[in-house]
């Protein structure tokens, strides 16, 4: 039922109430019908299911049976460490899964509080869980609202409505019968909505709605939506199938050979098993979860703090970043940008027409000074004393000159407000409003230059109030409207607007040349809007459209899907709306980030594929549904957490690249040999710890790696790319196979030399060649001469120890005796090592050849 459009008396009618309120029977049968004034939570799913639903993933299938695999041969520790990763990838997303259920307990927090109600002609105070459809509410300046109402009477009310609607200034109520049907809930000026807060005024209405029938029930249903998976985790998913597929051919295909050849049936299972486990690399969570946590630590330095670790890695794939405006693009706090004084204004006494204006905005206000001087109240009144106290030729005597003697408040039907002040032997009548009602009750005021100065400053999405004077010799025995505000002297205009943040300039134009597009979308006033997006950067094309939220109501899914990539703010929109333009934009594989600071924001918080919740400004609701929180509410930390998601993206890919490329040079190695006729190149044991050496510290060390040059100037990856995009695959291929050549090669010159250390040889060769592959692996491009050896200190620390341990087991007895390997002379160490390096310059040259042809693809647009 739209309560809006039925008059106060209908709305008692309908709900069998009237204004005495509800007898005490009939809020009893309404509670047993309607339940509590509370939000409710889907049934929860149990303990149980949620730590098994962790272990669902193909990744985590695959090191489980590894384990299986390292226990059935007998390597306790390598089984012991995937188990450990195991684990704490379970546990990690397990805890994950209450996030849901806590922002429904920061909203049911936020909703929980007391109302002001009259039963039986009494007023009381009770818990607003106990109202019920047709309870009379009683509002007054500070108290949130405690259910939805339909008011049937306001004094000035204002509420502010921003955590609902995202309205920046609070809205003027009355108690008409709107005609609209599909009003906006910021346009449905006789309808008050359960947690907003009363401003200023004071008002009383009827409860049409509780609990999750309310409004903010709806965002509340909304809200248990599914969460999107991240491209981290689509990637990796995607990943662990193709692994698994290649480990079992592999190893099966290893298995047949040898039995074919003769070999002991036995060994060569145990080799398979062996291959399989040094084809996957279980440090991958490991090195994942550390470059998360890692890029988390340096977001936080970064005021970016974030709430779900695998979202870090998400905002590098964003194409669309969905932003709240007020205190998120702009500074939440109106401004006075700009004055106007007309030509015809006249002077009073010693006071010029400018300081009149200063002196009107001082006087007519009801902005009250706390504890700690500053000003608080109607935010739009404080900033038009603000104004006044900062001007030059403002007059801190005004305050106890002139002492107010009388007033006529505020109403929504003439829309102005006047003050009357002693003045010498007279009196000066001030009155401020909007600037038809002022005009309508001056004289000699010139309308058409008025009406122009304020089309324009509205045109640009400013507020303006116009001021307008008298003085009079006697006040009128009794002061109303029409004794007091007739005849007066127009004096000029007040133009205000909530600025754009000076941060949120550039970030918007870093939007750009990330190639990420920022939207506005913004429960504001749409010329307010536009002239924010224009001014900000969000709308610089002739292409780009403005739309509300009644406008979009009235689209097609098809008519939106067509116009969805050109429309570049929304205004005037509802909780609704905003998630169906998230879901709308991932529809054409777009990756969205949604920022918010409001309880209306939440849904689309949730399930945008990163949700940004402010952390200054922000409610608890929008913190507990967002996946990151911006700890300083700057739109220009967006940015830089975008560069550390690429940054983090970037680095687990140099890690796939580098493990998967060295694994597939091991089982290359001891696939290949038997087909070539040479023996079995490395025992199961020897492998495996090829496998724990050169995946473990290694591998995690890329974590670390710095950013790319110029890693912001590049495109957001596609959503639907592939984790090996951009040549990757080829090179596992070349330079794995290059990997096991070398070895091969060098066991084939050995045995045919009649070198019996040639197993021990092949073993170095391979462990060593993945430690220049490591090193050669850190950029895509970039030389490692030109990064700097010692770039990455972590990475060679690792590399080092690595080095050194494989030296302990050519060198020490007793590791000699577990690895079965023999101590090299120093020549045949040198032969190793130098045909270790082998890899590592032929990546340096791939990158080489990589470079060439950036820069002749750079000559060549630059010709165009």
């Amino acid at each position: 039922m739209n309560h809006h459009l039925v008059s106060a008396s209908e709305t008692y009618k309908l709900l069998y109430s009237r204004k005495e309120g509800l007898s005490t029977s009939e809020v009893e049968e309404r509670q047993k019908k309607y339940g509590k004034n509370d939000l409710t939570e889907k049934k929860k799913i149990s303990v149980f299911v949620l730590l098994l639903n962790q272990f669902k993933d193909v990744m985590i299938f695959i090191l489980l049976i590894a384990a299986g695999i390292s226990l059935a041969v007998g390597n306790l520790k390598d089984a012991v460490v995937i188990l450990i990763i195991v684990v704490l990838n379970a546990i990690i997303g397990f805890v994950q899964e209450f996030r849901a259920e806590k922002a429904m307990e920061a909203l049911k927090k936020m909703a929980a509080f007391n109302a002001t109600i009259r039963r039986g002609g009494t007023i009381v105070q009770l818990a607003a869980s106990e109202l019920v459809p047709g309870d009379i509410i009683i509002l007054e300046a500070g108290m949130s609202v405690p259910a939805d109402i339909r008011l049937t009477e306001t004094r000035s009310l204002k509420i502010d409505e921003a955590s609902l609607t995202g309205e920046s200034n609070a809205i003027e109520k009355n108690t008409d019968e709107l005609t609209v049907e599909n009003l906006p809930l910021g346009d449905r000026f006789n309808m008050a909505y359960k947690t907003t807060i009363v401003t200023y005024g004071r008002g009383e209405g009827i409860v049409i709605a509780t609990g999750m029938n309310t409004e903010i029930g709806r965002i509340a249903e909304l809200l248990q939506e599914d969460e999107s998976k991240t491209p981290l985790q689509k990637r990796l998913a995607d990943f662990g199938k193709k692994l698994s597929i290649v480990v079992i051919g592999i190893s099966a295909l290893l298995f047949i050979i040898g039995w074919l050849r003769g070999e002991n049936p036995l060994q060569m299972l145990l080799t398979s098993i062996s291959v399989a486990v040094a084809a996957i690399p279980e440090a991958l969570p490991a090195v994942i979860t550390i470059a998360l946590a890692a890029g988390a630590k340096r977001m936080v330095q970064k005021n970016a703090l974030v709430r779900k670790l695998p979202a870090v890695e998400t905002l590098g794939s964003v194409t669309y970043i969905c932003s709240d405006k007020t205190g998120t693009i702009t500074q939440n706090k109106m401004t006075v940008l700009d004055v106007w004084i007309s030509p015809k204004a006249e002077a009073i006494g010693d006071f010029s027409t400018e300081q009149l204006l200063l002196l009107s905005m001082e006087l007519n206000h009801d902005a009250v000074e706390d504890e700690n001087n500053m000003l608080k109240g109607d935010p739009t009144e404080v900033a038009l004393v603000e104004y006044a106290r900062k001007n030059k030729n403002y007059d801190t005597q005004w305050l106890s000159n002139f002492k107010r003697h009388d007033e006529l408040p505020f109403d929504s039907v003439r829309k102005r407000m006047t003050t009357i002040y002693p003045l010498a032997e007279q009196f000066m009548i001030v009155t401020k409003g909007a600037v038809e009602n002022i005009l309508s009750n001056c004289k000699d005021a010139n309308a058409e230059e008025i009406n122009s100065v304020t089309e324009a400053f509205a045109q640009q999405g400013k507020r303006v109030l116009a001021y307008a004077v008298k003085v009079v010799n006697t006040l009128p025995d009794t002061i109303s409207i029409e004794t007091i505000e007739t005849n007066l002297n127009f004096i000029g205009l007040a133009a205000m607007i909530d600025p754009p943040r000076a941060e949120a300039v550039q970030a918007i134009a870093d939007c750009h040349t990330a190639g990420i597009t920022p939207v506005m979308i913004t429960g504001d006033h749409p010329i307010t809007a536009k002239a924010i997006a224009t001014e900000t950067g969000i709308l610089r094309l002739d292409t780009d459209k403005v739309i509300t939220g009644t406008e979009l109501a009235n689209l097609t899914d098809e008519e939106f899907e067509k116009e969805i990539e050109s429309i570049k703010v929304y205004a005037r929109v509802s909780p609704e709306q905003k998630l169906n333009i998230v879901k709308a934009l991932q529809n054409k594989n777009n990756f969205v980030a949604m920022t918010g600071d409001g309880v209306n924001d939440a849904p689309a918080l949730r399930h945008a594929n990163i949700g940004i919740a402010m952390g200054i400004t922000g409610t608890d609701v929008s913190k507990e549904a967002a996946h990151m929180i911006l700890l300083d509410d700057n739109f220009a930390t967006i940015i830089h957490a975008v560069k550390e998601g690429r940054r983090i993206f970037d680095n687990i890919r140099k890690f796939i690249k580098y493990s998967v490329t060295g694994n597939s040079g091991k089982v290359l190695t001891v696939v290949l040999a038997p087909l070539l006729g040479l023996p079995i190149p490395l025992l199961p044991i020897q492998i495996l710890w090829l496998n724990l050496v050169t995946d473990g510290l290694p591998g995690l060390a890329f974590a670390s790696e710095n950013a790319e040059e110029n890693i912001l100037k590049r495109p957001p990856r596609k959503p639907t790319e592939s984790i090996f995009a951009g040549g990757m695959v080829i090179h596992i291929l070349w330079v794995g196979l290059l990997m096991g050549g070398v070895a091969i090669g060098l066991q084939s010159w050995a045995i045919h030399v009649g070198n019996d250390k040639w197993m021990t040889m092949v073993f170095t060769v391979l462990s060593i060649s993945q430690m220049g592959q490591a090193m050669a692996v850190r950029s895509e491009w970039q030389s490692l001469f030109t990064q700097g050896i010692f770039g990455n200190k972590q990475l060679v620390g690792a590399v080092l120890l690595t080095l050194g341990l494989q030296m302990a087991v050519i060198y020490i007895p007793f590791m000699q005796d577990i690895f079965s390997t023999q101590a090299l002379t120093l020549n045949e160490l040198l032969l190793c090592l130098g045909l270790s390096t082998i890899v590592f310059w032929a990546v340096e040259i791939e990158k080489w050849v990589k470079r060439i042809k950036r820069k002749q693809l750079e000559l060549t647009m630059q010709k165009k």
